[in-house]
This record gives C-alpha cells, sequence and structure tokens, in this order.
C-alpha cells in the first residue's frame, strides 16, 4: 500500500501508532476552543491570540497555553481579533506650494451666530476593512451641526458637498445675522 501511495513505511507507521495522541489534542482543541470562543463573544471579537492566551493562563482552570495554540485554534474557528489599521497620511502636500493660514487663529468662540464656522473630516470604518468620510461644518457660536456631507473618498467635493448643505441649511454662509 506504502508503494502505491509514494508513502516511506516510517511515515505510515508513525501515523497508525500516533492515532491516540491525535485524538487527545482534537479533545484538548475543542476544550480550549469552547473557552476561546466564550472569552471572544465577552470581548466583542476585539481580543486576538495573545490576549486570549494571557486570558486563559490567568484562568486557573487550565493548563498554560501558548498564543500559537491559541491561534492555530482560532484560525481554524474562523475568529479574527480587531487590529487597528496603521493610521494613514493623509496630506500629501507637493513642493512649493504653500501652506493655507489659519484664519480662526485658533480661537474657538464667536460673539455671534453665522459668523465663524468650523470644519473636520472623520473617518467611519466599515465592514471589508474599508473606510467612510463624513465632512461636518459647525458654527462655532451655537456649536451646532449645520452641513455635512457622507462619502467613500476624501476629496475636495466631499468639503464642498458639506458647504453647500450648510448653505441650504442656513440660506447664506456669510456672517452678519
Amino acid at each position: 500500500m506504502c508503494h502505491v501511495l509514494k508513502l516511506n513505511r516510517s511515515s505510515f507507521y508513525k501515523w497508525v501508532n500516533t492515532r491516540q495522541e491525535r485524538r487527545l489534542k482534537t479533545c484538548s482543541d475543542a476544550l480550549i476552543g469552547a473557552r476561546i470562543k466564550t472569552i471572544f463573544d465577552n470581548e466583542h471579537g476585539l481580543y486576538g491570540a495573545k490576549r486570549i492566551a494571557a486570558s486563559l493562563n490567568d484562568d486557573t482552570g487550565f493548563p498554560p497555553t501558548n498564543h500559537k495554540k491559541v491561534a492555530r485554534i482560532m484560525k481554524s474557528m474562523g475568529l479574527k481579533g480587531f487590529s487597528k489599521r496603521r493610521r494613514c497620511i493623509t496630506t500629501r502636500r507637493k513642493p512649493g506650494r504653500r501652506v493655507m493660514p489659519d484664519l480662526v487663529g485658533r480661537r474657538f468662540t464667536a460673539d455671534r451666530p453665522n459668523h465663524v464656522y468650523v470644519g473636520d473630516i472623520t473617518y467611519l470604518p466599515c465592514k471589508g476593512g474599508k473606510n467612510m468620510y463624513l465632512a461636518t461644518v459647525i458654527d462655532v457660536y451655537s456649536r451646532k451641526l449645520v452641513g455635512h456631507a457622507l462619502a467613500d473618498h476624501m476629496r475636495v467635493s466631499l468639503v464642498i458637498e458639506a458647504l453647500s448643505h450648510a448653505r441650504k441649511v442656513r440660506g447664506s454662509l456669510k456672517g452678519g445675522t
């Protein structure tokens, strides 16, 4: 049979003689897997293999467990912890371009409405590793959101759309009212 399957005889006998150990390993993995699933669910899917291994090792009912074993069991169960993505650089200045002045002067107060507006763009992580971007326009006097726009890109058109929405809501973005 080994000749037909092109196997070494020693490999076949090793497989036959380690049947009991493989069965025990499967049972052990199932017990640890149940505990891993409990910890993973309790932490809302945020813990990875190393943190789950540390949590298992803190538990007195289990023998010490290596994070590599936990990672192998998690992979077989289809569990994947949440990992932060590297922060991406959003401002890529070209050499020679001027920096726009700070018109607010870092003073985020106003003495009347519709006089000072500030804006921001926020990342909203979605499933599949993609991001949505929310651009907002806020009236500094009332601290109310006056305009917003949502898109899957972070281009100038997103900010223009948020400003257009603010103009529709307020009628005009010119100060003085």
